[in-house]
């Protein structure tokens, strides 16, 4: 029987935790650790262990992980998309509400009334100053289409807005999950130039950082609203900032606070709960250790952000052979020849790059010689090499 040690460097949801099967447990030492599951530890300047295979990263944010070195060292890391979509899209909502009606304020007047003994009586006349707008008819641009951005369209759409999504990497699987009231964007200067809120749902990436920015604001509509449930860098704060005192942006709802955005003007600001709900946790803990235990009884990857992803099933002959490897040209060639030196055919093969990087799988009909192994290790460009089964 198989026995994998799992490194835990956060506390991770016993929801997650109990979907281990047989011969899975989990250490506290790094040194005999074969897969990691982490939330916000910061793992940068960690020394891994030559048994560490993977990190699976219970969210999606992966700042804190050092996804190039692992890559050099052929450590696959993986994240979990869409496992807190719902969480998220529910405080977009919340959000969308907070843009729409000036519900914070009129909170913020009852409790500075609340020695007033006519209250109900003065919040007959107050409350005008915390009139708002309703959403339905209203349109609203979401960039970016991926697990959230998807479920915020839909969402929006159920609520009867005019939905209009901005994604140039929309995958097959989104569009298809898209209701089809959602009105698809060539260019993102239409998107700006025509709705009333904006949502924004972008990976945490150097080509997102100031996203929106004082160019973008100038295209868009008077009076704008605009959310930021996506990372606090995609706003240029700077720009934002200048945008609400001219009333350009007349509210500004973001889950990022800084020392900048918590003393914006018409702006609320929430501590970065869009996925902080046990439902959240509990579902990104499951999908952590499903992807892990598939990459390591496997070698199927999902969700990984430093190497393709490639399912081969569940792995039916003698033996499945994973090559982690740079993304150089010859590279199956040279696996091919060492394989028919040896005499070994090969039942299957699959094999997808991913920058610099690629992957390689290969379902053998008998046992890889301890050779021909070694031949494949020594290939100028290899980073790992491991038997399966």
């Amino acid at each position: 029987m198989k026995n994998r040690k799992i490194l835990l460097l956060n506390n991770i949801s016993d929801h997650g935790l109990r979907e281990f099967r047989d011969g899975y447990s989990t250490t506290d030492k790094m040194e005999e650790a074969h897969g990691a599951l982490v939330r916000s530890a910061e793992m940068k300047d960690m020394k891994f262990a030559p048994s560490l295979r993977a990190i699976a990263r219970a969210g999606v944010g992966v700042n804190n992980i050092p996804l190039d070195r692992c890559a050099e060292e052929g450590i696959v890391v993986l994240n979990t998309p869409g496992a807190n979509a719902n969480a998220v899209k529910e405080m977009v909502l919340a959000g969308l509400m907070l843009a729409s009606r000036d519900i914070v304020g009129g909170i913020e007047w009852v409790k500075a009334n609340a020695n007033d003994e006519d209250i109900a009586k003065d919040a007959e006349k107050a409350k005008k100053a915390f009139s708002g707008h309703e959403v339905i008819g209203k349109k609203i641009g979401v960039i970016g289409l991926g697990a959230i951005g998807v479920v915020v369209a839909n969402m929006c759409a159920y609520l009867g807005m005019e939905v209009y999504g901005y994604d140039p990497y929309i995958s097959v699987g989104s569009a298809w999950r898209l209701k089809r009231e959602v009105k698809h964007e060539e260019y993102i200067d239409d998107l700006f130039e025509k709705c009333d809120y904006i949502t924004v749902h972008v990976p945490a990436t150097e080509s997102s950082r100031d996203m929106l920015n004082k160019l973008s604001f100038a295209k868009m509509k008077d009076g704008v609203r605009i959310l930021n449930f996506s990372r606090g860098f995609v706003v240029n704060e700077d720009d934002i900032t200048e945008a609400l005192r001219s009333g350009k942006v007349a509210k500004y709802v973001t889950d990022f606070p800084t020392p900048k955005s918590v003393i914006m003007p018409n702006t609320v600001v929430t501590p970065h709960l869009g996925a902080s709900t046990e439902e959240s946790e509990d579902n990104c803990a499951k999908m952590a250790v499903e992807q892990l235990q598939d990459y390591l009884d496997n070698g199927n990857i999902r969700h990984s952000v430093n190497y393709p992803d490639i399912d081969a099933g569940i792995c039916k002959v003698e033996s499945r052979i994973a090559c982690l490897h740079k993304n150089t040209p010859g590279m199956l060639g040279k696996l091919t020849a060492i394989m028919g030196d040896a005499n070994i055919n090969i039942a299957n093969m699959q094999n997808a790059s991913r920058d610099k990087y690629a992957y390689t799988l290969m379902d053998i009909d008998t046992r890889i010689t301890d050779a021909a192994l070694n031949r494949i290790r020594a290939i100028e460009g290899m980073l790992r090499v491991r038997i399966v089964k």
